[in-house]
Parts: structure tokens; sequence; C-alpha cells
């Protein structure tokens, strides 16, 4: 695991060092996608691929792999409002997370979130939004996820100075429906977040995504730092993205990991 993690920084830094020469333009323009990439709900349209990485889970030194295929598709509702949505669609590949439980492969639950979110910035410059978020059993197996249906609120704020971007994503889910043999949904999940950019397209980020299981009483947790970089690939711009994952929280038992992401980019989204 240690070479896939040393193969995956030397093609992100060789990506990130043949990009660097690009006309003033195209400069400009990778900054403008920089800052925009560091607000959840923007009007842009984007596919992150997102991989993450985990390693030592308990006495079976158990792994998993988990990738986030992330859509988010803002969409112009008025003249003053916006609904983003926003999938999440996990495949994941685990081995012995639950003790000697062996290998997993498949599709995780799937998230689906909407934000009404208002197209201009407050007075104060604060950017908002708020809507529902479904969770939908679509687990391939019963290790993969809760075989349960679950709604509840969600919400975001953030705020840009300069090229400083700092805010936070929140919310909770309920069961509504699903297997009576399974526990129920009654998880919070909090997602502070804090970035900046830098000339060029590049950014330096730093957040924690907490989920707080109330009913069982854990708490799961990553601390994830992430160098990114605004890349065009002949008129297609993407961002590549990498750093550590450094797990917290009594249920989250693994000793580390790290997170690789590629973004497809559209900026044509909701005007």
């Amino acid at each position: 695991m240690k070479k896939i993690l040393l193969i995956g920084i030397t093609l992100f830094m060789t990506t990130v060092t043949f990009a660097q020469e690009q006309p003033q333009s195209e400069a400009d323009a990778a900054d403008a996608l920089a800052k925009k990439l560091q607000n959840p709900i923007a009007s842009l349209i984007s596919v992150p691929i997102q991989g993450n990485f985990d390693f030592g889970y308990g006495p079976n030194d158990g792994s998993r792999m988990l990738i986030n295929i992330q859509p988010v598709i803002p969409v112009s509702i008025s003249e003053d409002w916006n609904l983003i949505n926003r999938i999440i669609l996990p495949v994941i590949s685990q081995t012995d997370i639950y003790g000697p439980s062996g290998n997993q492969f498949g599709l995780g639950d799937v998230t689906l979130s909407g934000f009404f979110s208002p197209k201009a910035p407050t007075s104060g410059g604060l950017i908002w939004g708020v809507g529902p978020v479904l969770s939908i059993p679509t687990a391939t197996d019963k290790l993969l996820g809760s075989e349960k249906f679950g709604l509840g609120p969600t919400a975001i704020a953030l705020k840009q100075v300069g090229k400083i971007t700092i805010g936070l994503l929140v919310n909770h889910v309920w069961s509504i429906s699903g297997s009576n043999d399974r526990a129920d949904l009654n998880n919070s999940f909090f997602q502070p977040f804090l970035a900046k950019n830098f000339p060029g397209g590049y950014a330096v980020s730093l957040n924690t995504e907490l989920s707080q299981n109330w009913d069982a009483d854990t708490t799961t947790g990553t601390i994830n730092i992430g160098g990114s970089k605004v890349i065009a690939m002949g008129k297609q711009r993407a961002q590549i993205a990498a750093g550590p994952r450094i797990p917290y929280g009594n249920g989250n038992s693994s000793d580390w990991g790290f997170r690789a992401q590629f973004t497809l980019l559209f900026p044509t989204g909701a005007k």
C-alpha cells in the first residue's frame, strides 16, 4: 500500500509540474476556477471522483478503499435563487473492517442533497444554502450500507475573503423506513473547512469530516489536508488534489490514510 501512495504522489507532482507553464490568461482562468471550487454551492458544474484509502483497521489490519463519485449540478430556479444538487455515489472495497469479516466490494448507500441558495452573497459577504438530504439504501452488501432510507436537513455557510475561504457544512439524517433488523439512523455530519488559493490555480485546504451516531454514541472522523491544482487538458478544465487523512474518534479504528481526487469542471452552471 505504501508503494501505491508513493506512485500516487509522484503522478500528482508530475502533472503539476507539466501544468505550471501556461499563458497569463489561462492562469487567471485557473485562479477563478480554483476559488469557485472552494465554494461547494458555486454556480459551477463539477464531477469530483474522490478516492479515500484507509489502512490498519482493528486487530486484523483491515483496509478500505472508498471511491466517491459526487457530481454537483446547480440549477437556476428564479432570478435570485439557485438549487444546488449534489449526489454522492460510493464505490467501496474493504477487507476485515469488522474484525475477520473478509472482503466486500460494491456500492454503498447513495446520498442526495439539495441546497436552496441565494445567487448573491449577503451584504456581509456570507454565502449560504439550506435544503433536504436523503440517504438511499443502494448498498450491494449488508456490510457496505445501512439498509435504511434516511431523511433530514442540510445546510452550508461560508465566506471568501481574498484568497481565503472558511465555512461549515452540516446535515442530520434520521431513518424513515427500511430493514427492521438493522439499527435506525440518527446521525449528524459536520465538515468545517478552510482553504487558501495561490496564483496559477493552486490551493491548500484543511477540513475535518466528522460523523456522530447518537444512538450508538460513536464518533467517526478524519482530518484531511490537501494540495490541489487546476489544470487544462485541451479545452477541458479539471482539478487534481491529494493529501493525507488523519483518523480520530471511537468509531474510526484505522491507523492512517490518504485522499486523491480528480474533478472535471464545466464552468457553465446556473447564472
